[in-house]
């Protein structure tokens, strides 16, 4: 069994790595934090590499401890959390490659397969999700700390539990933390409703752009780089902006560009009917049906007019 796989080489490692997507979300962050507690726990040193993170993820537990390089050139067991392909680990990919052993574990159906041992479950509304059973077969013990990093990953990629990927275990876990004392509404109110000024700012202008196509069946706006530099934006301060156009009462998929070093990154979103994982595939990317995504090499005007059109095609 892949689990046993995965716990035989814990044990038997003396460096391990813990790594995720660029530009990660709360998913990302909490699961990557739940894994290295649980790791400490079992007596296992680890380090969490993640070189943007958001700020507002600070309040997690052991979130001062995620470093931003290392200089290890080989780490006996790397392990990665919720990250699709190699591809969106992007610059610090390294750290994996070098790796004698590669461990992934992840939700998303998209995922490659890539490592010596994957542990996948696209089943799952949250990769944090999927590792209430894997620290239980480790014999890990869910804390509170641990279920803090967990529930964050989960309200983060359920959009609140709002979506339809939130099962019935979700809701049965959610109160298993409050029986242990966490505050759930608390973690709900820091990681999807507090807000930073450079995000309110990105926003603004997100929506000012909008641009409604199709009989305002899609949604499409964009942020470049301009914009960050004049709200002074930090890693994570775009985030939701590509919700405001699925919430819009007609939309059916909202595209959000945003402009990265090499082009742009394309978030898109769908309410009902369209895998916007399929629209993303066909540009190098993936994710979920109701959420994907995809990096662009080209200008913002081929960008839009090519997305758009994919996009076109899924619309009834």
């Amino acid at each position: 069994m892949t689990l046993d796989n995965i716990l035989e080489e814990i044990k038997k490692a003396n460096s391990i790595v813990i790594l995720t997507h660029e530009n990660p979300d709360g998913d990302a962050i909490g699961s990557s934090l739940a894994m290295y507690i649980a790791l400490k726990s079992m007596g296992k040193k680890s380090d969490i590499i993640i070189p943007d993170m958001p700020r507002i993820y600070n309040f997690l537990p052991e979130a001062d401890k995620i470093i931003k390089q290392s200089d290890i050139e080989q780490y006996d067991l790397a392990i990665v959390l919720d990250c699709a392909t190699v591809k969106m680990l992007n610059g610090f990919s390294k750290y994996f490659e070098n790796s004698k052993v590669k461990v992934t574990i992840d939700h998303h159906g998209t995922n490659t397969m890539y490592g010596d041992f994957n542990y996948i479950n696209p089943d799952s509304p949250a990769c944090a999700q999927i590792l209430i059973t894997v620290l239980e077969y480790f014999g890990v013990k869910i804390t509170k700390e641990i279920g803090t990093c967990i529930l964050t990953g989960i309200i983060t990629d359920t959009g609140g539990f709002q979506y339809q990927t939130t099962a019935p275990e979700t809701f049965e876990f959610a109160a298993d933390l409050l029986r242990k004392g966490i505050n759930v509404s608390e973690i709900y109110k820091r990681v999807m409703n507090t807000k930073s000024k450079a995000n309110f700012e990105l926003r603004k202008r997100a929506i000012d752009r909008m641009e409604f196509i199709e009989d305002g069946k899609i949604a499409f706006t964009y942020i470049t780089k301009k914009d960050n530099e004049e709200t002074g934006s930090e890693a994570g301060d775009y985030e939701g902006i590509v919700e405001e156009g699925r919430n819009i009462e007609g939309v059916e998929v909202s595209i959000f560009l945003r402009e990265i070093d090499k082009g742009y990154k394309a978030s898109l979103r769908s309410n009902e009917y369209v895998n916007v994982s399929d629209i993303c595939l066909m540009f190098g990317g993936g994710g979920h049906v109701r959420a994907a995504g995809c990096n662009m090499q080209m200008p913002l005007e081929q960008a839009k007019e090519k997305i758009i059109n994919q996009t076109k095609m899924y619309i009834k």
